[in-house]
């Protein structure tokens, strides 16, 4: 990086923290600019505030500017409302006269149609080094220093320290803020088009604030994962979980793509990959989102999945541990000094076992529950939960369960354990006892299912940040190729070999010279049709195994004879343990990614199958080998075991052509087979680069 280069990030660096955090606004427009100055009042601005309109006289009792040029200074953040044929010439004068940034709320630009693409172009270009959050988004919000660059209501209040929340999705994000669960929200961020500004740039401004305890991501795509890799990594490193919710996911049926492997691994699963590479915490729905977020900026990350659960009926008792089984997490017998204690308390009519059905014998009696509820904080879990719902305030009496919420508050201020009180309906969890139990760090969560996602979530963030020395993030992929050209099946299996693989004993031949060809191999063999063209042989009829005679190669060879003249006889490879895929495919955003599962001619059917983005590692590779189903046939089930070291190497062999060659286009070895001893692959598909060789 030169020094020029290095000073330009500074500045905009600088340029985005004056725009989240700032000193003073500039709103340019009418009635949304008005509705700013308001939003920003409500949440307690006290930098200046200045409008800018050509004809008002004052907006909301404040003097209106004619022009940007007029301004007292360069403000730190604008807010632009004004059409979008407007908005860049507003930019370019904010720009010119050294603003931090501009939230640009017009829509129209490249969401829309051509015209609005080339009209955000034009955009970026007067934005120069400046900030620029949108177009086509409603704007941002900090609750921490009371900044609303906001032309609309929003629920949130202002806090001392909370999760940072960027959008994709302007009504997501407002949604977001009118919440009911206790969620502090520190600052949230709506990207719209995200025009300059990503979301890796928002990440990283976010991790720079000792404040923000956690970060929140919606997404509806992933437009630079190198950036956001960077980002995410420095976030892992640092301790603060980003937990993702994306949206938006792709048919790889639409691509078009010959490998098998390209049906195995589309672009969401390669989302999914990048963000389980980086620690970073997916989840599926927006309740699962908030409560995560909650957890996280209560307890942060988790050791791991060990959990313990107390409650009053055997029904919620068994649920708990239904959901805690499909989450991941575990439920430890209690120790032997922890279940003493227990007996003692409750009695001998009660069965002590973790989840803990308490009954109601001890219902009311604040002591009691205290003792009861600080044994089971004191076993050493990764966490503790609390199942209570109380009852609606407007119908009924809810004296006997407050107690309980109180014996379990009392327990927590005495042993300090990792607490969390959740109710298995939202509303069972009225919001001031949310609040009052987020104060003394204890998580109020609010839906069972989403609790313990939110719990393996942490356990999952606390995993990956105690490997966070060995992660990388992702590269900038290299442009594809604009034409390619695939290797016939000889020419494949050569390059593979070239590093590292072992491929079948073979030979190339024409029709007259297969039976002798096959002769000196040693039978039983397997002849293909050997040409460029074919990309599934076995699916026209390109393929025999097992022939055993040399009058057998040649009525092979005459039926294959329309697909092409010329033929790969190879020994047929015996002592298999399993036959797996092992693929590349090359994405544009997110570079080499390297798949592997069971394999043969099941491979879109099973479905069994890891993805790694490259570069990887040989432990990596080993690690999501053994999560396959297929696994246990390669570990020995109810048979030999598989060679797994030489299945690994063959593997890793692959991933490094892949991340070491960008002439590599697609690449599918289908079937790999593991042996006893060795791994061979017998099948060979490779699209490389038309200039390539």
């Amino acid at each position: 990086m030169s020094v020029r280069s290095a000073a330009d990030l500074a500045l905009r660096k600088e340029n985005l923290r004056r725009l989240l955090s700032p000193r003073n606004i500039a709103v340019i427009g009418g009635d949304a600019a008005a509705e700013t100055v308001r939003q920003c009042r409500r949440v307690g601005f006290a930098g200046q505030i200045w409008p800018v309109h050509p004809s008002r006289s004052e907006i909301e009792g404040l003097a209106c500017h004619r022009s940007v040029a007029d301004l007292p200074e360069a403000p730190d953040a604008a807010l632009v409302a004004v059409p979008r044929e407007t908005t860049v010439e507003v930019v370019r004068q904010l720009a010119a006269l050294g603003a931090g940034g501009a939230v640009c709320h017009a829509s129209g630009f490249a969401e829309h149609d051509q015209a609005g693409a080339e009209l955000q172009e034009s955009l970026v270009d007067a934005a120069g080094d400046m900030t620029l959050i949108g177009p086509n988004c409603i704007g941002t919000l900090n609750y921490l220093d009371g900044a609303a660059l906001w032309p609309d209501q929003h629920g949130g209040t202002r806090v001392d320290r909370g999760v940072g929340v960027i959008t994709q999705s302007g009504n997501i994000g407002q949604n977001l803020t009118m919440q009911r669960r206790s969620l502090p929200l520190a600052q949230l961020v709506t990207v719209g088009n995200g025009a300059l500004t990503g979301v890796a740039d928002l990440v990283d401004a976010m991790l720079d604030d000792p404040r923000i305890t956690a970060i929140g991501l919606h997404l509806e795509g992933v437009d630079d994962a190198a950036a956001l890799s960077r980002a995410a990594l420095r976030a892992l490193r640092r301790s603060v979980p980003v937990v993702v919710l994306k949206s938006g996911t792709s048919e790889i049926g639409a691509q078009v793509n010959l490998g098998h492997t390209s049906s195995l691994a589309g672009s969401d699963v390669l989302c999914d990959v990048l963000f389980r590479r980086l620690g970073m915490a997916r989840v599926h729905r927006v309740e699962t989102f908030v409560e995560t977020l909650k957890f996280l900026h209560v307890r942060g990350s988790l050791d791991g999945g060990a959990i313990a659960s107390a409650s009053c009926s055997g029904g919620e008792a068994s649920l708990i541990a239904d959901l805690a089984e499909h989450n991941g997490l575990q439920l430890p017998e209690f120790p032997a000094g922890t279940e003493q204690q227990l007996r003692e308390l409750l009695g001998e009519r009660v069965s002590v076992a973790n989840p803990l059905d308490y009954h109601t014998y001890i219902w009311g009696d604040l002591d009691a529950q205290t003792a009861c509820f600080a044994a089971m904080l004191d076993a050493g879990f990764d966490c503790h939960l609390l199942l209570v719902d109380l009852p609606r305030d407007d119908r009924c009496a809810g004296e006997a369960w407050s107690t309980t919420v109180d014996a379990f508050r009392a327990a927590h201020r005495s042993t300090g354990g990792p607490a969390c009180v959740v109710s298995s309906l939202p509303e069972g969890l009225p919001e001031p006892v949310a609040e009052s139990l987020l104060r003394e760090g204890i998580a109020p969560m609010q839906g069972i299912a989403d609790c313990l996602a939110a719990i393996s979530a942490a356990a999952e963030i606390g995993a990956a940040q105690r490997d966070a020395h060995s992660v990388q993030p992702l590269e900038v992929p290299a442009a594809p190729s604009r034409t390619t050209r695939q290797l016939d099946e000889a020419e494949g299996k050569r390059v593979l070999a070239e590093r590292g693989l072992a491929i079948p004993d073979g030979l190339v031949v024409d029709a007259p010279r297969a039976p002798g060809a096959a002769a000196e191999l040693g039978f039983p063999v397997v002849v293909k049709a050997l040409s460029a063209e074919l990309a599934h042989k076995s699916d026209v009829g390109g393929v025999r195994v097992g022939l055993a005679s040399p009058k057998e190669v040649a009525d092979a060879v005459a039926d294959m004879s329309a697909l092409s003249d010329r033929f790969l006889v190879e020994r047929l490879v015996d002592d298999v343990v399993a036959e797996l895929i092992v693929g590349v495919r090359r994405d544009p955003q997110f570079g080499p990614s390297l798949t592997f599962g069971a394999g043969g001619v099941l491979v879109e059917l099973v479905r069994d199958s890891a993805t790694l983005l490259l570069p990887t590692t040989r432990a990596a590779i080993s690690g999501a080998l053994r999560g396959l189903r297929s696994w246990p046939l390669l570990a020995g089930f109810r048979g030999p075991a598989a060679d797994v070291d030489a299945v690994v190497d063959a593997i890793a062999a692959i991933g490094r052509y892949a991340a070491a060659d960008e002439r590599l286009v697609e690449l599918d070895v289908n079937p790999l087979l593991a042996r006893r001893r060795g791994a061979v692959a017998v099948d060979v598909l490779v699209r490389e680069g038309k200039d390539a060789r």
